[in-house]
This record gives structure tokens, C-alpha cells and sequence, in this order.
């Protein structure tokens, strides 16, 4: 027996391949086969877990969307135009629920709501290279259709979002086709906990207030300056009416449309559509609050239709209200201004708009108040906002301030 004590005598194989200066073995191939083993186990369990992720997500996202079936309920439809182009254009009516029900949503201490206080037309053009967001304006007098099948009659002289308070998203739909000619493929109603919660998922959304809003009665004070607000703070400020501006409703409707644009370059600018749990997030809090056609019953009918948007450069992104006038009946209301038909038109012809008709519209690429800022050392855009160029005209300036916007 040897005197050294690391040495194993009961292995002679092992000692007369040491002698002949083979060395030991070291089970080196076995151990390669346990490592890939593992490593494919390790493959096949995350991508299980990757796959029942995916599919609890799609399912919850879908869950959260109600449907709603309008189609019975509308009838005298116009037909859709047949257009040029690679495919067709989409019309989807949005529209805002202002209910005070339900957690999330009584956020200005006002009573009451379930109204609609918030109707926009989506275009998105046949060649997939524009996009309008068409707001009509809620005291805006029309000749009210009748809905339902003539259960609710006709009525002459109505502010237009009667409709949706005698016969909700349906008598909307069917004042809107009727008085504009456009048919819709889509609609959807959204209230205020969902936007909250979209505005919160993608960190927050840039405004530029030119002059402090204080209206501590109805809970809504905001500070004068630039800055990104979320939560109770951004639905604040797309709800203020009387504390700010010209305390109208079309100056209301043109900071929702700043805010929406806004938003809108967020998204695109801080990579929420190609992070997957900023996307999720986003899609969270927007599918909770959304009550959606069949055409757009599950998140792959909605992410597809957002895969139509992709290419449009936020140029091309505009957001407008209908051409109006004070009405001469009631200086407290407005009417459509003889150019309304003519930008109807053009949507139901899927006709890109004229400057004229677009003269007051707002871009998603530059909101009110900021200007494209320059690239950061790292090449990523920066968020930091800066003051927008003096307006071209003292009218463009006026109508600034009548909205409450920066200038």
C-alpha cells in the first residue's frame, strides 16, 4: 500500500493506464450528455411557459372586451363607396361614455353622466398612408333620425348627443351614417377608468397648459407650465371645460384631440409596440374599458387592425373637428358649417383632405406646444419638450388660447 494517501490502490485499470501515461478518464462524454439534457428540458419547459403565457394573455385581453352586437338595430344604411386602392378604408366611430358608474370614473365630482360626450370619426385611407380623427362637437343641433326601428321617433332640433341618452351607442351610429352619409365598420365606447389606465400604461402623456387651470370645486387644479400628467390629473384635464380657455366645448374637443395626438407619438416614440409588457399593459387598460362590434370581438381582430396603421408616418395622422358656426338660434350651441359636406365627402370617397379643410387640424407628429426635439448622444429621441415656433397668424394664436392650448 502506497504512503501517499490521495492515491487509490483498489483501482489497477487505473494504475496501469497511469503507467502506461494514459491519462484518467473523466467521464467527459457523460457529462456532455446530461448537459444537453438539460439545457433541451430548460428549452422545453420556457418555451411551455412562453406559449401559456401567451395564450393566458390573449384570452385575458380578449375577455376583458365586451360585445356588443348593434347590427339588428340599424337599419336605412348608406352604402360603402367602392374606392381605388390595395384595400379598403376603415371607418370606426369612437365613442366617450361620460358615466359616473364604476370605480375609476367619478373623478370631477360631477353627478349623473351616461351620455356621450365624445364622438370621433377614425379614417384610415384605402392606400394605408392616412389618418383622420374627425370630432363632432356634443352641442352641436341636428335633425335627429329616428332609431331603434322607429321605436324612438324622429326629432327635429336635438343636440347630438341626445342620441346616445335616448338610445344609446346604436342611435348614435344611426344619426351618424344617416346625417353623413359614411358607412361605419366599426364602433366602440370607451369611459374614463380605461383611458386613465391607457394614459398610466405608457408612462404618462406630455401637455403644455399655458395658463393655470383652477377649478378646486369640481376637484381639478393644474399648474401652468410643461410636463407629462397621467392618472386622474390627464382625465382632469381632458374634461375640463369651464375653468380654462374659452370655457367652451369645442375648445375641450381641441385639447382631447392634442392630448389623443399626443399620445399617440408617445406610443410610437417610447417603444410601447415593441415591448411586449408596455404593449400588454396598454392593451390591458384599454380592452377593460371598451365595449367593441363582433368585427373587433378578440385582440387578434384588434391587433391586426392596428397592423394597418404600421406605415403612416404621424404626419399623416391628423386630428380635426367638423367645420361649425355658432348656431344664430342659440349663441350657447353650434351648427355644421356648409364645409362639413364637403369633408364628409371626401371621407365616404376615401379623398385625402384639402389644406383648407385641415387648416386648424393637429398633427401627431408635433402636438401644440412642443417641437421635434433633437437626438440625445445615444441616437434615441428624446422626450425633453421645447416651445413651438410663434403661430403664423394672430387668428392661430387666438384659437389657441380660446382651446387652452400653448401656442
Amino acid at each position: 500500500m502506497s504512503d501517499e494517501p490521495w492515491v487509490d490502490d483498489a483501482d489497477p485499470v487505473a494504475d496501469t493506464e497511469a503507467d502506461r501515461g494514459v491519462p484518467k478518464r473523466r467521464g467527459t462524454a457523460k457529462k456532455r450528455h446530461i448537459v444537453a439534457r438539460v439545457l433541451g428540458v430548460t428549452v422545453i419547459v420556457l418555451t411551455m411557459v412562453v406559449g401559456l403565457t401567451v395564450v393566458y394573455a390573449f384570452r385575458h385581453l380578449s375577455g376583458n372586451l365586451q360585445v356588443t352586437d348593434l347590427e339588428g338595430d340599424l337599419d336605412h344604411r348608406p352604402e360603402k363607396v367602392k374606392v381605388e386602392g390595395p384595400k379598403e378604408p376603415i371607418n370606426i366611430l369612437v365613442m366617450g361614455s361620460d358615466t359616473r358608474e364604476g370605480a375609476g370614473n367619478h373623478i370631477d365630482n360631477e353627478a349623473g353622466g351616461g351620455g356621450s360626450d365624445t364622438t370621433i370619426l377614425l379614417h384610415l385611407s384605402a392606400d394605408r398612408k392616412h389618418a383622420y380623427g374627425i370630432s363632432i362637437p356634443r352641442d352641436s343641433m341636428v335633425d335627429r333620425p329616428a332609431c331603434d326601428h322607429g321605436a324612438i321617433p324622429p326629432a327635429s332640433y336635438q343636440q347630438w348627443n341626445s342620441a346616445f341618452a335616448v338610445g344609446g351607442a346604436a342611435c348614435t351610429i344611426q344619426q351618424f351614417e344617416q346625417l353623413t352619409g359614411v358607412r361605419l365598420d366599426h364602433y366602440l365606447t370607451v369611459d374614463f377608468n380605461g383611458f386613465q389606465g391607457m394614459v398610466d400604461a405608457v408612462g404618462g402623456v406630455e401637455v403644455c397648459i399655458p395658463e393655470t387651470i383652477d377649478d378646486r370645486s369640481h376637484g381639478i387644479y393644474l399648474e401652468a407650465g410643461t410636463r407629462e400628467i397621467s392618472g386622474k390629473e390627464a382625465l382632469s384635464y381632458v374634461r375640463q371645460r369651464y375653468a380654462v380657455g374659452d370655457g367652451s366645448d369645442i375648445g375641450r374637443m381641441k385639447r382631447q384631440q392634442a392630448f389623443i395626438a399626443s399620445m399617440a407619438n408617445k406610443v410610437v416614440s417610447a417603444g410601447t409596440l415593441t415591448s411586449p409588457w408596455r404593449l400588454y399593459k396598454f392593451l390591458n387598460a384599454a380592452t377593460k374599458s371598451l365595449t367593441v362590434d363582433p368585427g373587433l370581438s378578440n385582440l387578434a381582430k384588434i391587433a391586426q387592425l392596428g397592423v394597418e396603421f404600421r406605415h403612416i408616418n404621424l404626419g399623416n395622422v391628423q386630428f380635426l373637428t367638423i367645420p361649425w358656426q355658432w348656431d344664430p338660434q342659440d349663441p350657447n350651441r353650434v351648427v355644421w358649417a356648409p364645409e362639413a359636406a364637403a369633408v364628409w365627402n371626401k371621407i365616404k370617397n376615401d379623398e385625402p383632405l384639402t389644406q383648407r379643410l385641415t387648416v386648424d387640424a393637429i398633427s401627431a407628429a408635433k402636438p401644440p406646444g412642443y417641437t421635434e426635439a433633437p437626438a440625445s448622444p445615444s441616437d434615441r429621441p428624446s422626450r425633453a419638450p421645447s416651445p413651438s415656433p410663434s403661430p403664423s397668424s394672430s387668428s392661430e394664436q387666438a384659437a389657441a388660447a380660446a382651446a387652452g392650448l400653448c401656442a
